[in-house]
């Protein structure tokens, strides 16, 4: 009764992040500890009882103080929250609480990125598509579940839809040749202040051309020429917030440019340094800042470093029985400092949100100083609020270190589906309807017919007969039987997910609507085969650029009723632009329409074209062209 009195007064406090608040706030809490902890030690309870009820009033207490000092305290990481020894719990109780985390002496991502990554490409160096000895495509590696299966139509598809010509290929550099690097030029005096912050760095070539780029197509493409017009200066690797405080307070002194680097999948040239940029250019890689720090079971939130990426957070979270269920096609290497720098969408986003549904708390260093809330709690009616002006500042306000994000229980059940429809036009009626009645599953995908061809080209060789005979059986059935026309009929790729029997009742709603606009249900293997693909689909763009293929895509959004002129206008005027750059072969432009929502869809359109000379590069910069005029 004692400690939850002081909990009260301790939350009646002004929210102003005072000195004084901030002392009493912690008085408080280590006054409710102690009571607590004497209550529990006066028991006639066992020894191991009273020590858990130590170890969790205090750990709760812990919570309380760390959301009122805005800041997590140590002794409350992800470890803790589960299963701790009570010997352990009590060491944790006794620990102080007003230090934050030490930075780690290692970290799973290395600074050297490049020896694990391609530094002119799509992900891993182990993992690409290549031909094999047969002549057939493959992924190699053993990192994917595509790994080491064979695409037995793949090739027919490149040279029958696109053109290719296999004995065409263009020249890329192997390996970065040094020399071919703009110099560093930094001044001495501020590589003399910064070697007093013990902070790493790194001047090399290899180090700074790694971060000079996204994965925009014109980037990669200039990598793959040699072409560098302007690359960081020197690369910084921060292992915490304080370390990043310091570095910009350097830049401010020294009049520096930092580029914060996260996961480097920008694909809004976020990452391109300015040609004309004539300060010293920092890259500030947040590589080394990937730790959980806390977790709060009871409020559901994590505090996390902004380093940390998607697939590890959610790995690390799984093993205590938690996500976050926010799963962007790039989480394999993005950020959750790069999810709130550009406002980033999971494709799970109808059951979790985006990234602005899912963040409690901000903590980012700008040149004035540190910005964030001074409390930690679902909403405040009070004035603007400050995390929409950092999300989606793709870090021209600052560099965001923390976040706070909400957290779930790992869904018990998980379950693909996929339905056919006879044309786009059905399946986007049907979307709408579903988005009306408010069901829509976790992820729903759905592909207009060329999209479909192209990822049936990507189906990997089947393992058996059986399995043959069922896939040439249901395709039978749908275009001989229920008279769908292969050339027009459209697919849609699902997700549910969730407690068992609302995912079978969910799934059988979902169903239901799709049969009203002539859906059939296609099976779940088809469901889950779409979704396997997320990981490894961008390195088709590597593949495809060394037969002079462009792959890129637009992201888009539109209300309903334009939905259908969108997709059909700009597939009309990237063939226009293409005909008239002098292309020779006719652009296959795709559109994948997905998150339904009341007011509208968000929308993919992929275009592919095939030149056989340096037509790739004006193709590239047209496209560029459209990006900026049409609004995509």
């Amino acid at each position: 009764a004692l400690a939850a009195g002081k909990i009260r007064e301790a939350n009646d406090l002004s929210p102003a992040p005072s000195s004084l608040g901030l002392h009493k706030a912690e008085a408080m809490a280590e006054a409710a500890a102690a009571a607590a902890a004497g209550r529990a030690g006066s028991s006639t309870s066992s020894f191991p009882e009273r020590e858990r009820e130590r170890d969790c009033a205090s750990r709760r207490l812990r919570v309380l103080s760390g959301h009122l000092r805005g800041r997590a305290p140590a002794a409350l990481v992800l470890s803790e929250c589960r299963g701790r020894a009570p010997a352990a719990a009590a060491a944790a109780a006794a620990a102080p609480t007003a230090a934050p985390p030490a930075a780690p002496e290692s970290s799973s991502i290395p600074k050297k990125r490049q020896g694990l990554m391609k530094w002119n490409g799509w992900g891993y160096n182990d993992s690409k598509f290549i031909f094999n000895k047969k002549g057939q495509i493959e992924l190699t590696g053993k990192r994917y579940p595509l790994s080491g299966m064979v695409l037995p139509t793949f090739r027919d598809w490149l040279q029958n839809v696109l053109g290719v010509h296999i004995d065409h290929r263009t020249t890329s550099k192997a390996s970065l040749n040094a020399s071919d690097v703009p110099p560093s030029v930094v001044k001495e005096d501020f590589l003399d202040d910064l070697k007093e912050t013990s902070i790493s760095y790194s001047q090399e070539a290899d180090d700074r051309v790694f971060r000079a780029h996204g994965h925009c197509l014109h980037e990669i493409f200039l990598l793959r020429e040699g072409m560098f017009q302007r690359v960081p200066d020197i690369v910084l690797w921060p292992k915490c917030h304080g370390d990043v405080v310091k570095i910009v307070d350097l830049a401010c002194k020294h009049n520096l440019c930092i580029i914060p680097f996260g996961g480097g999948t920008s694909v809004s040239s976020g990452l391109a340094c300015p040609v004309d940029e004539k300060r010293t250019i920092v890259s500030l890689d947040t590589s080394q800042m990937n730790r959980i720090l806390w977790v709060d079971e009871n409020n559901l939130t994590a505090h996390v470093e902004a380093g940390i990426t998607g697939l590890e957070l959610e790995r690390q979270l799984k093993e205590s029985g938690y996500c976050t269920g926010h799963e962007p096609d790039s989480q394999e290497f993005s950020t959750v400092g790069g999810w709130v720098s550009t406002r980033a969408s999971g494709m799970k986003k109808n059951i979790y949100g985006n990234i602005e549904d899912l963040v409690v708390h901000i903590k980012m260093v700008t040149p004035k100083g540190v910005i964030e809330k001074s409390c930690q709690v679902p909403r405040m009616s009070a004035g603007p609020d400050i995390h929409h002006f950092i999300l989606g500042s793709e870090g021209t306000l600052g560099v965001v270190t923390e976040a706070t994000i909400k957290i779930r229980p790992v869904p018990e059940y998980q379950k693909y589906g996929s339905v056919a429809f006879p044309n786009f036009e059905q399946g986007v009626a049907c979307l709408r309807e579903i988005a009306k009645q408010r069901c829509a599953p976790a992820s729903i995908r759905l592909m207009d017919n060329l999209q479909f061809q192209f990822g049936l080209a990507l189906k990997p060789q089947v393992s058996s007969i059986f399995t043959s005979f069922l896939d040439g059986l249901k395709k039978f059935y749908i275009t001989k039987f229920k008279g769908f026309d292969p050339n027009q009929l459209s697919v849609a790729t699902l997700l549910f997910e969730g407690d068992r029997e609302k995912v079978l009742q969910h799934e059988k709603q979902v169903y239901d609507i799709a049969a009203k606009f002539g859906g059939l249900a296609a099976g779940e293997d088809n469901g889950q085969r779409g979704y396997l693909l997320t990981y490894v689909i961008a390195y088709l763009r590597d593949l495809g650029l060394e037969f002079y293929i462009l792959g890129e895509s637009f992201e888009t959004s539109a209300p309903w009723d334009r939905v259908i002129d969108l997709c059909r206008n700009v597939k009309e005027r990237i063939a226009r632009e293409c005909k008239e750059k002098g292309v020779q072969f006719a652009p296959l432009s795709t559109c994948r329409a997905l998150s339904a929502t009341l007011l509208g869809m968000l929308s993919y359109l992929d275009y592919h074209s095939f030149s056989s000379g340096p037509g790739c590069l004006i193709v590239a910069l047209a496209l560029n062209f459209l990006d900026s005029k049409m609004g995509l």
